[in-house]
């Protein structure tokens, strides 16, 4: 895939489009907001795919979605948002649940919940290895950090959710 630098932006929505989802879902905890940033990240990629040069293209793309998501935290903490009123949302039109969405994809709650708890960098690591499926040097690319690094980063990250996690005796 790498090598084709004709790839339409089309193809990279729909071989990409669901694992971009699961990442950005894994990172938010939220899926609205995790929609948001699929449709910012595939913004940027149709934006940016005409001056893509070959080369490590999951890298270029999870680099992407990684910098969508920062650029979406800053955002937050410049304009605090506040939820609407409970209320009866019939009327904001219906579309698919949650479950259905994440049923391939679905984490259980307590291992969403400590996972949301890691901070970030830690949290990505994991992500991108144990959910996503990256190997250590495509996630090393796409964070532009060393594999050493990335290594250190999922171990560490990896006992912090052993620690969180409570199972039963």
């Amino acid at each position: 895939m790498a090598d084709n630098p004709t790839l339409s932006w089309e193809d990279v929505a729909q071989r990409y489009g669901r694992k971009i989802y699961t990442f950005a879902y894994r990172l938010t905890g939220n899926p609205d907001d995790a929609a948001d940033l699929v449709q910012e990240v595939l913004l940027r990629v149709r934006k940016g795919l005409s001056s893509y040069t070959p080369g490590s293209f999951d890298g270029w793309l999870w680099r992407i979605t990684r910098n969508a998501f920062l650029d979406g935290v800053r955002k937050k903490k410049r304009r605090p948002t506040q939820p609407l009123p409970d209320g009866d949302y019939s009327t904001l039109g219906s579309s698919p649940s949650p479950d259905e969405v994440l049923a391939s994809v679905r984490l259980s709650d307590d291992v969403q919940s400590a996972l949301l708890k890691l901070p970030y960098e830690f949290r990505e690591a994991v992500v991108l290895c144990d959910v996503v499926g990256l190997t250590y040097d495509e996630i090393a690319d796409a964070v532009d950090i060393p594999v050493g690094t990335v290594r250190s980063r999922i171990h560490r990250g990896r006992s912090m959710l052993r620690g969180l996690l409570t199972w039963p005796v």
